[in-house]
Formats: C-alpha cells, sequence, structure tokens
C-alpha cells in the first residue's frame, strides 16, 4: 500500500555484491591473493534527504553470488579465483568484488573492491586490482594489496573493502584483507564488505570462504617453501539487499 506522504513513503537500503574469490596456490613459494569485497552502497541513516522515495508497485532485487574459489589445474598452473556478481535494486547497482589474483593470473583484478594480488617466484611484486570499479560516488570500495616478489618474499596482497584498501605484503609476510564497515540497518550492528586475506610462504595455509549474506572476499591459500602441493583458494561470500522501511505510523 502506498504510504503517509508525510511519514512513510521513503526507504533505506544497503545493497552488497557478491565478494571475490580467492586465488589459489600451486607447488613451493607461491600464494593466492585475497578476493575484493562486493561493492558496498548504504543509505542509511539518511537524514539529509529523509530515504529514497518509492511506490506501490514491485521493486526486482538482484543479490550478487560470491566469486567462485581459485582452483589449480595441474602442478604448474593456478587460477585467479573468480568475480563475484552485482547486486542491484531499484536501479542502483553494486558491482561484485575482484578477484585473487594467482601464480599465473597475477593482479590488477578490479571489482566493487579490488582482489589483492598472487606470487610467482620468477616474478616481481605485483598490483593488486582496483576498487570502485566502475565508479560511483559515495565510493562503492577500495584497492587490493601488492604482492612481494622474489624467492624471498612470495606473499600475497589482501582484497580491498568497503572500510579500507587491502594491505600490501612485506617479504615473507601476507598484506591483510580490508576492513569493512559495521551497520544497524537490519536492527543489529553488523559488519560487512570485509576483504579476503592474502597470504604468506613461512608455512602453508588452506583458504578460508567469505561468509555468505555478507559480500566478504575470500582468502588465498599459500605453500610454503620446499612443501610440493597445490591448495584452491577461498570462494567468495554472497551478498545482500536490506530495505528499511517503516511499516505503522
Amino acid at each position: 500500500d502506498a504510504g503517509d506522504a508525510s511519514t512513510s513513503n521513503t526507504v533505506d537500503y544497503l545493497i552488497i555484491a557478491g565478494g571475490g574469490g580467492g586465488g589459489a596456490s600451486v607447488n613451493c613459494f607461491t600464494s593466492g591473493g585475497g578476493g575484493g569485497a562486493g561493492g558496498y552502497r548504504i543509505s542509511f541513516p539518511n537524514p539529509a534527504t529523509g530515504g529514497t522515495s518509492v511506490s506501490a508497485q514491485a521493486y526486482p532485487v538482484t543479490v550478487g553470488g560470491g566469486g567462485t574459489a581459485g582452483a589449480n589445474p595441474n602442478p604448474y598452473t593456478a587460477n585467479a579465483g573468480g568475480k563475484g556478481a552485482n547486486s542491484v535494486w531499484n536501479g542502483i547497482t553494486s558491482a561484485g568484488g575482484g578477484a585473487g589474483g594467482s601464480y599465473s593470473q597475477g593482479g590488477c583484478r578490479p571489482g566493487g573492491s579490488g582482489g589483492g594480488a598472487g606470487t610467482n617466484p620468477s616474478a616481481p611484486s605485483r598490483t593488486g586490482g582496483t576498487g570502485n570499479t566502475p565508479p560511483v560516488s559515495p565510493s562503492q570500495g577500495n584497492n587490493g594489496g601488492t604482492s612481494s616478489g622474489g624467492d624471498g618474499g612470495n606473499a600475497s596482497g589482501g582484497g580491498g573493502g568497503i572500510g579500507g584498501v587491502g594491505g600490501n605484503a612485506s617479504g615473507s609476510t601476507k598484506g591483510p584483507g580490508g576492513a569493512g564497515s559495521p551497520s544497524t540497518i537490519s536492527g543489529s550492528d553488523v559488519t560487512r564488505a570485509v576483504g579476503g586475506s592474502g597470504q604468506g610462504n613461512p608455512s602453508s595455509v588452506d583458504a578460508t570462504a567469505g561468509t555468505d549474506n555478507t559480500g566478504n572476499g575470500g582468502s588465498g591459500s599459500s605453500s610454503a617453501g620446499g612443501v610440493s602441493r597445490s591448495a584452491p583458494g577461498g570462494a567468495g561470500g554472497k551478498g545482500v539487499v536490506i530495505i528499511r522501511y517503516k511499516y505503522q505510523n
């Protein structure tokens, strides 16, 4: 039904896309980058405009799925993760998170927040993906972190989050995922859109998937020096669309 024009014909929204999948590791001295968080667009609380005006009609909702985990089809080639899918409501689109890079598919993977760069022992440092791609205002995300190169490094960068850039790797130390942002639009204080962590190479670490309905990025995996193994990255978390409205006066 149509709301009372003086109090209840507007809504607030939170639209988060699917997070990017983390990159895989292969053989020794490699690590996959963390997936970028899904784009994060919110109007709550919005005292300046009083919310977004709506009418009594159907409003289709698209909730973006998380990006696929980076796979490792053979001992020498590791795949990057998959990009998260977009979430859409009322003509407002949040872009899927950028995928975490890998051994053969390094960095520069853009999205709502950018994916972290993966490593290759014979490659120099790589640059993470660009966030807020495509650009909107306010920004829907941040850049992913860089990897460290060469046999003395080989740590991967973290995926960007809505609350900060993905951390840059330093030597054998991983870049952490970018921070998320808390919101009480659902009635509880929940932090969402966190970037996936990169990995270092002092030890072998399995990946962690992003939590569904948060748009968090999946982490990368790592294979330590002297350890011959391949390990997939973590899948990105599915996004979420939340609409908050006043239902009685």
